[in-house]
């Protein structure tokens, strides 16, 4: 009777497999997920050149974080894995017994992972050619971006959340604070720890160690005031961490170097923003060092952690790259985008709206078919396909797939980019099929309430495409 029951079974989920992909791709779309909120999905066959599956491939949805992936094959089609994103020092002038007698550069080229450590390295730098004291002008160059912060469409209530920082040429920490909450004794102020360290924000602790009657711990700063005192109130019952934007990156990167220049014994007569001297100036630059971030870091950043930061700086440099000007804008960004989406992608731009390249925009409007599109672009151009494949998130194993698809087999399958803002969930990648054939594939999930239900179906597909 038992091997009856069991065979029943595997006949059951025989048949239930033989299904046609749409049968069973519709039944998951028919689903009460999706009664309140709409769904677009397509599925293409990479192998055989074909599309499998189209479900409100062509309405327009606002697409969250999988916007990235638009940015990231535009960017390696047209810079390589080999470009960088360099900070550069020089100076004009001349050093006389430890005195510079002219102006140090510090030239931002948008790095988005710069660190304290690199920090140092420029200090250090300065240090290591004999300057003790600069005479005129520790200069910020940072022309390459206009002096808008955000994106178009950005919220301005996510302030001072990390993943919206102030955009500029010169970033540290990605233009935020770490701060730490250690609980101490009950009744006491927990200790409260913050990197990269600087008089450029100042710290107000009125939190209680292990007191309920605190109430919630909260950790932010005065932003509707355009502030930046952190500010930690509440229980603290465990250590606890958070990341806050902090007001005027290039401000916090210059204050940080001229403490790091002054622990070393170099002082600064002034600090300033100033072009650097160009060829028509007849003024000689001498250089000092150069920092270059690979954009395969910036990429893996963007895609497996979904960097918002890392994926501006890309949709940036793609501007820098096309127009070749100073003061480049969001609006030469979407320019640079909409230039590769017509040539190389085939698709009119005129038909969509791009205004960022993260994402975080709620003016970004984008259909599955678009997306697909671009998937297939670098499934077809090896060395982009190759970046950006390595790049994604893997199902149950890293980046923000990690919790997801486990134990299913999606997992260590599916290398996707996953999207979320409120309201919108969408997930948009690879997967390859249980015959052999690489699929990419798209679902947007639009006026859903609950992320988790949006998610759960996603997984759902995913699991189907591999069959």
């Amino acid at each position: 009777m038992r091997s009856l029951f069991i065979g029943i079974l595997l006949l059951a989920v025989n048949m239930l497999n033989a299904q046609p992909l749409s049968q069973r791709l519709d039944a998951l779309v028919n689903s009460d997920v999706l009664k309140t909120s709409e769904i677009g999905i397509t599925v293409f066959d990479l192998t055989e050149g074909r599309s499998l599956y189209d479900y409100q491939s062509e309405k327009l949805y606002r697409p969250a974080s999988i916007e990235k992936i638009i940015t990231s094959v535009t960017t390696l089609a047209r810079l390589t894995e080999n470009y960088t994103f360099d900070t550069q020092l020089r100076y004009s002038g001349t050093i006389r017994q430890d005195t510079l007698f002219g102006n140090l550069y510090v030239i931002g080229g948008f790095d988005p992972l710069f660190s304290d450590e690199d920090l140092s390295h420029l200090a250090d730098a300065i240090h290591g050619v004999g300057i003790r004291y600069i005479a005129d002008t520790l200069a910020a160059e940072v022309s390459m971006m206009d002096s808008i912060y955000w994106g178009p469409g950005w919220s301005w209530d996510d302030t001072p959340a990390s993943f919206q920082p102030y955009l500029s040429p010169l970033m540290l920490n990605q233009g935020c604070v770490d701060v730490t909450v250690i609980p101490q004794e009950p009744g006491t102020p927990p200790m409260v720890e913050c990197y990269p360290r600087s008089t450029y924000y100042q710290v107000n602790n009125q939190a209680v160690s292990n007191d309920p009657d605190a109430g919630k711990l909260v950790i932010t700063r005065n932003w509707l005031e355009h502030g930046n005192m952190i500010t930690v109130s509440g229980n603290a019952t465990k250590q606890t961490k958070s990341k806050l934007s902090v007001v005027s990156s290039q401000s916090f990167f210059m204050h940080a170097l001229r403490e790091r220049l002054e622990e070393r014994g170099v002082g600064v007569a002034t600090t300033d923003y100033l072009d650097c001297p160009t060829e028509n100036d007849s003024i000689h630059l001498t250089p000092i060092i150069t920092l270059s971030r690979p954009l395969r870091e910036v990429l893996k950043e963007a895609l497996k952690e979904s960097n918002n930061l890392c994926a501006e700086a890309m949709y940036y440099h793609n501007a820098k790259n096309q127009f070749s000007k100073e003061g480049i804008s969001s609006a030469d960004g979407a320019d640079a985008i909409n230039t590769f989406m017509r040539g190389a992608i085939g698709m009119n731009p005129d038909n969509y709206n791009i205004v960022d390249g993260s994402g975080i925009s709620l003016y970004n409007y984008v259909s599955p078919r678009l997306m697909v599109e671009y998937l297939k672009y670098a499934y077809y151009h090896r060395p982009v396909f190759l970046s950006l494949y390595d790049a994604l998130p893997i199902a149950g194993v890293d980046g923000t797939l990690k919790g997801r698809m486990r134990g299913t087999p999606a997992a260590n399958n599916v290398r996707a980019k996953t999207g979320s803002v409120r309201g919108v969930s969408s997930l948009a990648g690879y997967v390859k099929a249980r015959n052999g054939h690489q699929l990419a594939f798209v679902i947007i999930n639009q006026n859903i309430m609950q992320l988790r239900k949006a998610r759960d179906l996603q997984d759902k597909i995913c699991v189907e495409l591999t069959k």
